[in-house]
């Protein structure tokens, strides 16, 4: 008798725990996926200066090329970024692998100007997809498999995922361009069969998008909050594009500044220098994992501060000490500030809207990666190095200041957040 009243229950038991590990085990597939990707998205930084050998681009050429990846991933966000919302997470990442994929292929097949270009847009289309949709979908994932649990720890890994993988791209492919024969192929090659092996591996995740909304009709981005959060959401992209422009700096201009500038001509060595940036933004992220948000937020514009000013210092003498510590410095701010926003943004959002309400702050994110930039390679077509960098952190502590005004009338009304705690989408 107590054998035919438990089984059930044992069975339940088990499903349960194998629903968990499959939830688990995909967890950090697409934790994979998205490092992998997001290295390939910045993998071709030190061979910049490679291009510019060949083809003898300018300096502001180089930041179109560059601005081409960003503007595959602003119009893939503004069109698809937040449609797994009604299609499900793996429908829309696998799709964003596979165009990276075709990224690598025609960076293979067609490296001249027009190539280049269309390899860098087609790659951002692909992460325009992939970003906000494999960060929605992982926290999702962590939830079924370890309910009961709150999203920090998922939060901490995806945005580690998303900038550790930017810091990888560079450093392998500096490391391959350096080491291995014929650099503007081989590093293309390895990613494109990292991709398809994360490709084969993501058809295997549990998806997480079960139910279907039949009144749904397509519509570019829209980003829904809570109208009694909308502050908080404004400090939080405010903080993306003041981040990410550091970022778009340091994986478009940084390496041509070290080759010509100081006249070190090593691949790894330009390499390093972007992944020293993002390394310390992934590891600040874990270490402030536990902070309140609110302690974040001030202690992110705070190290954004310091590590633009060394790095405009660096510049001005020449130093590729001073660059590498204001590389370390701004990394950690944009780690802590974009693992904030993203805390934020994932905290006041309705998980029916989640994946739109990412979808934005990405958005904006890479709106700030490119334009900053591009108006600095634009700047330098007639002004020098030194005074172009001038204004260039001039502007961007005229963004942290403003910036931090922001956030100071979003939480200065007594809405503040705790670090994960939950607001209701009503």
């Amino acid at each position: 008798m107590t054998h035919t009243l438990t089984s059930p229950s044992l069975r339940a038991d088990a499903s349960e725990q194998a629903h968990q590990r499959r939830h688990g085990r995909g967890f950090w597939i697409v934790t994979f996926v998205i490092m992998i990707t997001m290295a390939f998205a910045a993998a071709p930084a030190p061979l910049y200066v490679l291009y510019q050998q060949r083809g003898g681009f300018s300096a502001f050429t180089i930041t179109v090329i560059f601005a081409a990846y960003a503007a595959g991933v602003v119009a893939s966000l503004f069109l698809a970024g937040h449609i797994s919302d009604r299609f499900g997470r793996r429908r829309v990442i696998a799709p964003a692998v596979l165009l990276n994929v075709v990224a690598a292929l025609i960076f293979l097949v067609w490296p001249d100007l027009p190539g280049l270009l269309l390899a860098r847009f087609i790659c951002g289309l692909g992460i325009g997809m992939l970003t906000a949709t494999a960060t929605a979908h992982m926290t999702e994932l962590h939830s079924a498999a370890r309910p009961g649990t709150g999203s920090r720890r998922a939060e901490v890994i995806s945005t580690a995922a998303n900038i550790g993988g930017l810091g990888l791209g560079p450093l392998i492919t500096g490391f391959l361009a350096e080491y291995v024969p014929m650099p503007l192929y081989t590093p293309y090659v390895v990613f494109a069969f990292l991709l398809l092996a994360g490709l084969l591996l993501i058809v295997t995740v549990p998806e997480t998008v079960n139910t279907v909304d039949e009144t749904w009709v397509y519509r570019p981005q829209r980003v829904v909050v809570p109208r009694a959060a909308r502050g908080q959401y404004a400090a939080a992209a405010m903080m993306a594009f003041v981040g990410f422009a550091m970022f778009g700096f340091f994986t478009s201009l940084a390496p041509s500044f070290v080759s010509r500038q100081l006249g070190i001509t090593s691949h790894m060595v330009a390499g390093a220098v972007a992944f020293v940036v993002f390394a310390s933004s992934a590891a600040f992220q874990v270490l402030s994992s536990r902070w309140e948000r609110s302690r974040q937020f001030v202690v992110g514009l705070i190290l954004l501060g310091a590590g633009l000013g060394l790095v405009t210092v660096s510049i001005a003498a020449s130093s590729l000490p001073l660059l590498i510590a204001g590389g370390l410095v701004a990394g950690s701010g944009v780690g802590v500030t974009f693992k904030s926003a993203v805390g934020t943004v994932i905290a006041i959002s309705a998980p029916e809207t989640r994946g739109e309400a990412l979808a934005g702050l990405f958005l904006v994110g890479y709106v700030g990666m490119a334009v900053p930039v591009v108006l600095l390679g634009l700047i330098l077509q007639t002004t020098a190095l030194v005074p172009a960098v001038v204004m260039f952190g001039a502007v961007m502590l005229a963004l942290i200041v403003i910036t931090a005004v922001t956030l100071a009338r979003a939480y200065g009304r007594g809405r503040s957040l705790p670090a994960g705690s939950p607001v209701s989408s009503k």
